[in-house]
């Protein structure tokens, strides 16, 4: 095995092409380190495959569309013990890649290239991406993630071939690179950053970045590999809320300084509950999802959670707020009857529909989403199960 392999997804890049990998080839011969240049083709159709062949660069296939595809496909193929990829428009500088290897060598699992402090050159990177878009979803991510990366959207990084392979990575676009190092943090990887440049790419056309669109695709990753933050979190500060509310108002208004709350703010608080209990079963399922499938990993406070939930102790948890609802109701009726049938005060008729609604709802969530659970925990032996990752594919669409 030769130590680095300098990988360049391409998709019809003839204009550039040449003079990225005569810089990365440069850079091998400069440094004497044993290495190979490859470009992973995504299915050139500008004469890209042969520029690479003439020029000495191996070149592999990938099997279809998308540059997530092209890099896993690049990666896999990979000879080097250290993989340094980027993009083959000449952006970045494959001339100048030697903190990148001397951090691997100390033995960084991922080396990310940080343009911010490297330097952009005008007119390299679009006002809104610069200012905007790869400030916020770095700070999201170093936030979610506690990554210690100031540019998560660098596509200039390094890292160890055998490390980023045991991620298993399932995005196929442009996720692949912040999906990259959002695994690492959350498997505990070694990540440190270097600084790098970025200069306008040498393109006549439209790069393929489309900003809105594949900025959201961005922030849906970010947030879909992050179950505490999207449900636990919120659905926690719900239900204690809600809880909160709910309790004191069911007898009575609630006075607040010089706020009265009442029957309008009982069916606030009834909702917050039901939303957060319904919040934290689903941080429950994803997270029990994502493990199952090797998307994140488990925890021993989570294998606890785990041995203990079963279907028999929802259905037995969902039972018990139904009963609590029957007998809510009926003695809601029972007082009913008491007053001849008749009209009710209103406010005690909303506290009742209230209670009974919220206990109601919480037992059918709590039957429903224990057989979700159960059917989410079992074994599949079959040989699709290897296969279970595909199911995230849809976070491309």
């Amino acid at each position: 095995m030769t130590e680095l392999t300098i990988l360049m997804p391409c998709l019809n890049e003839a204009e550039t092409l040449e003079a990225c990998i005569t810089k990365a080839q440069n850079f091998l011969q400069r440094s004497g380190i044993d290495g190979e240049v490859l470009i992973s083709d995504n299915g050139s159709t500008d004469g890209s495959r042969e520029i690479a062949e003439r020029l000495g660069a191996r070149v592999v296939l990938a099997p279809r569309r998308g540059n997530g595809i092209a890099l896993s496909t690049g990666i896999a193929a990979a000879r080097g013990r250290f993989v340094i990829m980027g993009d083959s428009d000449d952006s970045y500088d494959f001339s100048r890649l030697d903190a990148f290897i001397d951090e691997l060598r100390k033995g960084a699992d991922l080396v990310m290239g940080n343009r911010f402090r490297g330097g952009i050159a005008p007119g390299a990177m679009p006002f809104l991406h610069k200012y905007l878009g790869n400030p916020v979803l770095s700070f999201i991510g170093r936030t979610l993630y506690g990554a210690p990366v100031g540019d998560f959207q660098c596509g200039l990084r390094g890292f160890s071939r055998e490390a980023i392979i045991e991620l298993n990575l399932i995005t196929e676009q442009l996720e692949f690179c912040p999906e990259m190092v959002i695994r690492a943090a959350l498997c505990g990887l070694k990540i440190v950053e270097v600084p790098t440049t970025l200069q306008p790419d040498g393109r006549s056309r439209k790069p393929h970045l489309r900003t809105w669109h594949d900025g959201w695709r961005h922030l849906k990753l970010l947030l879909t590999f992050a179950p505490f933050s999207l449900f636990l979190y919120p659905g926690l500060s719900l239900l204690g809320l809600g809880a909160a509310l709910f309790l004191p108002l069911m007898f009575g208004p609630l006075t607040l300084g010089g706020l009265t709350l009442d029957t309008g703010a009982l069916i606030f608080a009834a909702a917050f509950l039901m939303t957060g209990f319904q919040l934290i079963c689903c941080h429950g399922l994803a997270r029990l999802f994502a493990v199952r499938s090797g998307l994140l990993p488990t925890s021993p406070q989570f294998e606890a959670l785990r041995r203990r939930i079963s279907v028999e102790s929802a259905c037995q948890t969902g039972a018990a707020f139904l009963f609590l609802a029957f007998v809510a109701t009926l003695i809601s009726v029972g007082f009913w009857a008491f007053a001849g049938f008749g009209a009710l005060e209103p406010g005690a008729i909303t506290r009742s529909a209230a209670l009974v609604a919220v206990l109601s709802s919480l037992g059918v969530q709590s039957v429903t989403n224990g057989f979700l659970w159960g059917l989410l925990s079992q074994r599949n032996t079959s040989p699709v199960a290897a296969g279970e990752p595909e199911a995230l594919h849809q976070l491309q669409a």
